[in-house]
């Protein structure tokens, strides 16, 4: 019997397990902020930013970076139609409105094309989301904001590893956000990092993420405004410094495994995994098949495979303009982004933890195949009949 394949695991070792128990062991009263400041200064240092301010998630970081940057009522914030929801719930938080655009149908990406025709007097932000470790087109997008007089901000929660021209994802908007959930390359267990070049921003988000209180305020529990508590322990961080030591040889085996993916699929026509084009790393975080409308695989068909071969394999993001919460939007008949709604229904991620093994590749792999060799033989049986 063979053992279930999960779609994601974290990579522990002595070395993560060592700092969290000297965290729970040392971490407290004038050291509880040691492994907070040396997390956010190791990762300053990797990212290649000035400011970096750990906190409880992404979610988190990105809800104070929003506010930071005076979003709210009357305020409309474009994003890609293909996000998780925790990149538009801030936005809903913060009483302004999300604006879904559609995505590019190569890099599953925020389209800079649909970005420019949602732009309005009203547009006070774009948040460019690195789906799965694929990047945006950062140079289209900045030179909109730029245009336009809107900041444009980076939700790399799901890209450490990737980058474009040298320059890593999160690091190229006014600010930018990252997640450590378990699932992630790097993981705290739950937590996040806002980062930001911007001094001014970096102050204001301090503030907001310790209940409003300002770095330079003496008086004792004095906020200076009303805050968020969003802040990441001593002990996660701890994880995160030991994380961060790893880096490169995390994110190297998540762009081997989605090489090894592409190398067992090649040859295949009609299907495509995470793209990397020219001056582009892909962080591979999460490798991706999608497959051609000719061949009419679906997503369902896909979950019955792996469900079948005892694989977890995890379903392409639903456009969050088919949520039941945004239904008046969609009602209204101003969203429908073709590629954001097209895409999930013939799309799959595949297993891509650390220590998978070959024969734990080839087993996903060869699912996909079975399925596209059953699927033909149907398709010339059809054929024949007719």
């Amino acid at each position: 019997m063979t053992a279930r394949i999960f779609y994601t695991k974290p990579s522990i070792t002595e070395l993560e397990m060592r700092y969290a128990a000297d965290a729970v062991a040392t971490g407290w009263g004038a050291k509880c902020y040691d492994y907070i400041n040396r997390f956010e200064r190791t990762f300053c240092e990797h990212l290649g930013v000035r400011y970096a301010i750990a906190t409880s998630s992404c979610t988190g970081a990105m809800h104070m970076g929003l506010a930071a940057l005076d979003v709210g009522p009357g305020d409309e914030v474009i994003l890609a139609d293909t996000n998780w929801i925790a990149t538009a719930a801030p936005i809903v938080h913060l009483g302004a409105t999300p604006v879904f655009a559609d995505i590019l149908p190569d890099t599953w990406c925020l389209d800079p094309v649909q970005v420019e025709r949602h732009i309005t007097p009203r547009t006070k932000a774009i948040v460019a989301t690195h789906i799965y470790g694929n990047l945006c087109d950062m140079e289209a997008l900045l030179a909109i904001g730029e245009r336009h007089g809107v900041a444009v901000i980076e939700d790399a929660a799901e890209a450490l590893g990737s980058a474009i021209n040298g320059r890593r994802a999160g690091s190229m908007g006014r600010f930018g956000t990252f997640s450590f959930h378990g699932t992630k390359t790097v993981t705290t267990g739950e937590g996040g990092m806002f980062v930001t070049n911007d001094a001014d921003l970096y102050e204001r988000v301090l503030t907001l993420s310790n209940h409003g209180r300002a770095r330079g305020q003496t008086r004792q529990f004095w906020p200076d405004m009303i805050g968020f508590k969003y802040k990441m322990s001593n002990v996660q961080a701890a994880i995160g410094c030991g994380q961060l030591e790893r880096i490169e040889e995390l994110t190297a085996r998540k762009r081997d495994i989605l090489k090894i993916y592409k190398a067992k699929l090649s040859g295949i026509s009609g299907i495509a995994l995470n793209p990397e084009h020219e001056g582009t790393v892909n962080g591979a975080w999460m490798p991706t098949v999608v497959f051609s409308e000719t061949w009419g695989i679906t997503s369902e068909d896909l979950q019955k495979a792996f469900h079948a071969a005892d694989i977890d394999a995890r379903v392409f993001f639903h456009p969050l303009s088919s949520l039941p919460m945004f239904e008046e939007q969609r009602h209204e008949g101003n969203v429908y982004n073709v590629n954001a709604w097209s895409i999930p229904q013939r799309a799959i991620n595949l297993p891509s933890y650390h220590d998978m093994t070959e024969d734990d590749l080839n087993r996903v792999a060869n699912t996909l195949l079975d399925l596209l060799a059953v699927h033909d033989r149907q398709s010339r049986s059809v054929a024949g009949k007719k």
